[in-house]
């Protein structure tokens, strides 16, 4: 699931206004038609946890399950202009969803989606081994804390050199020619680099995505 979508609160349906996510109608529409194949739908609930992130994005489970299964402290409440929908947060999901939203994917199949305005902490559990000048560290980062989740997509990332303080980096692997590797640069390895290293003012993409099994430009982004 995307939380880079544009949040529509304003779409939300009627239910507790506190509410840390709430759930618009389509999406609400969407749960109680899949809901209707459980045992007991009127005593299931739709509980929506926080499982972790990758660089840029909260990684979410959604489940169906029986109200009777909540935690002593998940949070619980209602959906829909008449409760029809309960929804479970576990208490360690709550800070981090608040003003987030459940909607339907305005793209694709049509899935849902959670919008949620709070961004991850790129270094939360990270314990950084930072020794060196700079062009260790920076590629310290990398090895330590970037390349790992790269590596789920067959990529890596290199770094070439540094300009007046800017990282200059390539990317290979998987994430060459990928349609989604200047994006995953510019929100991922750049925010991760700077917020472990303050002195890095800015990322560059050196990467030759033309040269890629799949090139999508053939310049790299200024």
């Amino acid at each position: 699931m995307s939380s880079n979508d544009e949040q529509t609160v304003d779409q939300a349906t009627q239910g507790d206004p506190a509410a840390p996510l709430q759930v618009t109608g389509e999406a609400l529409t969407t749960v109680l038609d899949v809901r209707a194949a459980e045992d007991d739908p009127a005593n299931t609930a739709l509980r929506v946890a926080i499982t972790g992130s990758n660089m840029t994005d909260f990684v979410y489970q959604l489940d169906l399950v029986p109200v009777s299964e909540k935690a002593d402290d998940d949070l619980v409440y209602t959906q829909g202009e008449h409760g029809e929908l309960t929804v479970i947060v576990p208490a360690d999901s709550v800070a981090n969803m608040t003003g987030a939203v459940l909607d339907l994917a305005s793209v694709g199949n049509g899935g849902l989606v959670i919008k949620n305005p709070n961004p991850p902490d790129p270094l939360a559990g990270l314990d950084l081994n930072l020794e060196g000048e700079l062009p260790q560290k920076v590629q310290a980062v990398l090895d330590q804390a970037i390349n790992p989740a790269l590596a789920s997509h067959g990529g890596y990332a290199t770094l070439v050199g540094l300009e007046d303080n800017k990282a200059v980096v390539t990317m290979g692997g998987g994430c060459q020619g990928c349609a989604a590797s200047a994006m995953t640069l510019r929100d991922g390895i750049k925010t991760m680099l700077m917020a472990a290293l303050p002195e890095i003012t800015d990322v560059i993409d050196a990467t030759d995505h033309a040269a890629g099994e799949n090139p999508f430009y053939t310049e790299a982004p200024a």
